[in-house]
């Protein structure tokens, strides 16, 4: 049985990716920084008769918790299959260049950058004897360079998000260079906009956590001649998928 590690999976999308995942056969450890809150969500998961799913305190802001989750996993199994990055955090409001002050820089890339490559470092030698291990950081097209200073993209005119589109644009260059030092590997890492979803983090504007969690799960299971050091978001791009950085 293949195991996966989601991150901030107690709720919203990545709570849907877990459930899934589980749907598909895997074991799911199910990291929430609060584990109260990952032990109920596994509760739900459980009583719809998917087994295979256990709370993982793990805050990727914090290296103990981090370390301490990989430890406690490593008891548990020896290899670890597939790490989907999925905690993130907008930094607050106001969002504008001008406005936004560095403290919401600063909480935006603590969890969006800083705590996928803790993440990332810590678990990847549980990864590396998977026969076809895959990494998906969760982005989103508000990270693309391009995108973002093209006036003819249908969503140039919507608001400016400062913070948090800087903070996903320094993931993405995060996943470029992850999929560059892992290209002689078996390993498939890429970055995936799961579009704009109703969530707390949308204030439940969007389209549904099902929708997302099935554009994340496309590049999660991906196998040995699938794409890897790409960025996609199936919602801008509906014929490719891949999108600009």
């Amino acid at each position: 049985m293949k195991k996966a590690l989601i991150t901030g999976a107690n709720k919203g999308i990545g709570f849907e990716t877990a459930r899934q995942l589980l749907q598909k056969g895997y074991y799911v450890y199910l990291g929430s920084r609060n584990l109260e809150k990952g032990m109920t969500a596994a509760e739900k998961l459980q009583s719809e008769g998917l087994k295979q799913v256990e709370a993982i305190q793990l805050d990727v802001t914090d290296e103990h918790s981090v370390q301490a989750a990989r430890d406690e996993i490593a008891k548990k199994t020896e290899v670890l299959d597939l790490l989907i990055n999925n905690a993130g955090v907008n930094g607050g409001s106001p969002y504008t260049a001008l406005e936004a002050s560095s403290d919401q820089y600063r909480v935006a890339f603590e969890t969006n950058v800083f705590g996928v490559a803790r993440v990332t470092r810590l678990f990847i030698d549980l990864m590396r004897p998977a026969e076809e291990p895959r990494i998906v950081n969760v982005s989103t097209s508000v990270g693309s360079l391009a995108l973002q200073s093209n006036p003819n993209w249908p969503a140039y005119e919507y608001a400016k998000y400062a913070v948090y589109g800087s903070s996903k644009a320094a993931l993405n260059m995060y996943t470029v260079h992850l999929a560059y030092e892992l290209r002689d590997t078996a390993f498939k890492v890429n970055a995936v906009c799961p579009g704009y979803t109703s969530t707390d983090f949308t204030g439940h504007n969007g389209g549904s956590v099902e929708m997302a969690a099935q554009r994340i799960l496309r590049y999660a299971l991906i196998d040995k001649t699938g794409p890897t050091g790409k960025f996609f978001s199936e919602e801008t791009n509906p014929e490719t998928a891949e999108i600009p950085w």
